[in-house]
């Protein structure tokens, strides 16, 4: 029987990592608390990221070499998503040029979102892509806001050569109530940290990683490395502690240079671990929120041959560090700015032809003409090469995994965007072909500057709630610092 479990893993944090130093120099004269927490960073995703944009980055990352075709079911975990009524990884699924009979589905509803889907995938013996994002609001000069992080991670699991696999899994639910968001509020509320320590991880995380464990048939001296979110202090070493697992196998929270990325958190230190897991180590993850998920896996002798990627640690050296206070304010809604009445566009949707054109739009397909090899976006019926200019030749081209550089730009502060200036401007693709876009997550740029394609939000319809979703082109990014 060909062995099933995770073929491999992804992971994304948006490139601004906003400086808690900066959080606290803005707020401790109202909150003094918060200066014993100034320390380290948190990624802060841009004005035109969220949870669906996050879970196609870490999708990506995950795929990379891998065929998509044979993907039978995907998954977006998340307790940020921006619809409630449309489906939000079908967006994703279109983004990433899936199948078109792929079972799609949205899971939601506590911090064990991510990992309850992946277990799910586990036990299912078909190929599936978990995604799990969060893009969560904290109000200024809140706890959360100093400990929360916008992120994402991806595991593809299937049949094939698995870099791990799942010995048991056990779930709990207990309605232990340690924060809670209703339906009509934007922001967490939560209940005392004593409180959430002594009864909640304290009882409830050891009790359902023991019978994972038991289950798995694994002592927990054995366990190489454990992942549990938490930013509460020395709590995963004390849970650690009372389940016999060794203080040495507590794996780094990545509170410090990323924050709590929610739904996402399990599966990124997951993800964290099996960069550097070796064969027959056994990994235990554990996430709480309303009872608690616990996986117990097994890396496998396929690890030591896993294929290079970027997974979590490019994803935390690929940052700009970020001590605009302000924007980030801005950018989230915290603050109601003068945007000017250029930012008063209509930007009604026309859906039918957004449906119409929707591999254009979602897939970044263009053609490719068969008669003379010419690749054009978008596709049309006549062939762009003068030489040519042959008639309903083209074959569908991807263009979203192509590299390109900058051929033209402007920074444009007329024009309105949320995070000025508005980069614009023609990139050429390596295969040929040209696209004038918008620019995304800029630090600078110059023609010639190398270019990858990033599926974002590209506009709100404010007056009808809505976002639409279109590529924009990324300078392939260093680690800069911005002020």
């Amino acid at each position: 029987m060909t062995p099933h479990g995770i073929l491999s893993f992804g992971a994304y944090l948006p490139w601004r990592r906003l400086q808690r130093k900066a959080i606290a120099a803005a707020n401790t004269w109202f909150n003094p608390g918060l200066k014993g927490q100034a320390k380290g960073e948190r990624a802060i995703a841009n004005w035109d990221e969220d949870a669906i944009t996050m879970g196609i980055e870490a999708a990506r990352d995950c795929l990379a070499g891998f065929d998509r075709s044979g993907i039978v079911n995907a998954v977006l975990a998340s307790t940020t998503h921006p619809f409630a009524d449309r489906l939000n990884v079908g967006i994703a699924t279109g983004a990433l040029s899936l199948n078109g009979n792929v079972n799609a589905q949205d899971t939601a509803g506590s911090m064990r979102a991510g990992t309850s889907a992946l277990i799910q995938a586990l036990r299912v013996n078909a190929q599936t892509l978990v995604m799990a994002a969060d893009k969560r609001p904290a109000k200024a000069a809140s706890t959360q806001e100093m400990a929360y992080g916008d992120g994402a991670a991806a595991m593809f699991v299937g049949t094939g050569e698995p870099i791990a696999t799942l010995r048991a899994a056990h779930s709990q639910t207990v309605d232990f109530v340690h924060q809670y968001r209703m339906h009509d509020q934007s922001h967490d509320y939560a209940w005392e940290e004593r409180w959430i320590r002594d009864e909640g991880y304290f009882k409830i995380v050891p009790a359902a990683v023991t019978a994972a464990l038991r289950d798995a048939g694994v002592e927990a001296s054995a366990v190489a490395h454990f992942c549990m979110p938490c930013t509460l202090s020395r709590v995963a070493a004390g849970v650690a502690k009372k389940i016999g697992i060794p203080e040495a196998a507590v794996r780094d929270n990545l509170a410090s240079n990323c924050g709590d990325t929610g739904a996402a958190h399990a599966l990124l230190m997951l993800a964290h671990t099996l960069e550097t897991a070796k064969p027959g180590d056994i990994i235990v993850v554990a996430a709480f929120g309303q009872g608690c998920d616990a996986l117990v896996l097994q890396a496998t002798d396929a690890i030591a041959k896993r294929r290079s990627q970027g997974g979590v640690s490019a994803a935390l050296a690929r940052r700009n560090e970020d001590g605009n206070y302000m924007r980030y304010l801005t950018i989230n809604g915290l603050v109601d700015i003068e945007r000017g009445m250029r930012a008063e566009a209509d930007k009604l949707t026309p859906q039918s032809t957004a449906y119409r054109n929707r591999d254009a739009l979602q897939s970044l397909i263009g053609g490719k003409c068969r008669s003379c090899g010419t690749v054009q976006y978008p596709k049309q019926r006549y062939c762009a090469e003068p030489s040519c200019k042959a008639l309903d030749s083209q074959d569908d081209h991807a263009f979203a995994e192509s590299r390109a550089t900058v051929l033209s730009y402007t920074a444009d502060l007329l024009t309105y965007s949320p995070d000025p200036p508005a980069w614009y401007g023609m990139v050429q693709f390596e295969e040929g072909g040209r696209l004038l876009a918008d620019f995304t997550d800029v630090a600078s740029v110059d023609v010639g500057t190398p270019m990858r394609m990033a599926f974002r939000i590209k506009d709100v319809d404010a007056a009808r709630g809505f976002q639409r979703y279109f590529w924009k082109a990324q300078p392939i990014q260093q680690a800069v610092k911005q002020d």
